[in-house]
């Protein structure tokens, strides 16, 4: 059975929700893949050389809650790709998986994006206010010339750390509205 065949025996709804996914799925992929690999270059590059010292927003649960909501980042990004595979098995009756569960598969990326953002506004919470800390401890040492004063100053890395993070939240943020997008087309379909 060809490509066209499958595609002229499959209900109109059934395209329409297959190539929403195909392109939500393959547009979330991209973005999501770009930006979590751009976030991890950064953080790779920034957190081993940002100053040490329990001012440091590379170190602690500031950095901890930033992976992680990486980390979440690479599943949802896969996630996204589930959609595209998805698109594809809708097209294939034989294969086509129900409703319900295609509106299941789009409600997990939705709460392993919404995980993920959480993860990640948690770290740049933390990040932001250590940082708030090192701007108010900076006036008062800023005569003094010695490592400690030094650690006390806001520095580029730690401005690459906030980048790495908020590079993260907006992908999570790209990832939840494709999923809300997708879950009303699929409700508005059926």
């Amino acid at each position: 059975m060809s490509d066209q065949e499958i595609n002229s025996n499959t209900p109109q709804t059934v395209r329409k929700i297959a190539a929403q996914l195909r392109r939500v799925g393959w547009m979330g992929f991209w973005l999501q893949l770009v930006l979590a690999v751009v976030s991890t270059l950064i953080f790779l590059f920034a957190a081993p050389f940002a100053s040490t010292g329990a001012s440091n927003p590379g170190t602690g649960g500031s950095l901890l809650f930033a992976i992680s909501g990486l980390l979440v980042l690479y599943a949802s990004t896969y996630w996204s790709f589930r959609y595209v595979s998805t698109s594809r098995k809708l097209k294939n009756p034989d294969l086509r998986p129900k409703k319900a569960e295609t509106i299941k598969l789009v409600q997990w990326g939705l709460m392993a994006s919404t995980l993920g953002m959480g993860l990640s506004v948690m770290g740049a919470e933390s990040i932001a206010g250590t940082l708030l800390g090192k701007s108010l401890s900076s006036a008062a040492s800023f005569g003094m010339f010695s490592p400690d004063a030094l650690s006390k100053i806001i520095q580029p890395l730690d401005i690459f750390i906030v980048l790495a993070n908020t590079h993260t939240i907006t992908a999570h943020f790209i990832g939840i509205v494709s999923s809300l997008w997708l879950l009303s087309q699929i409700n508005k379909q059926g």
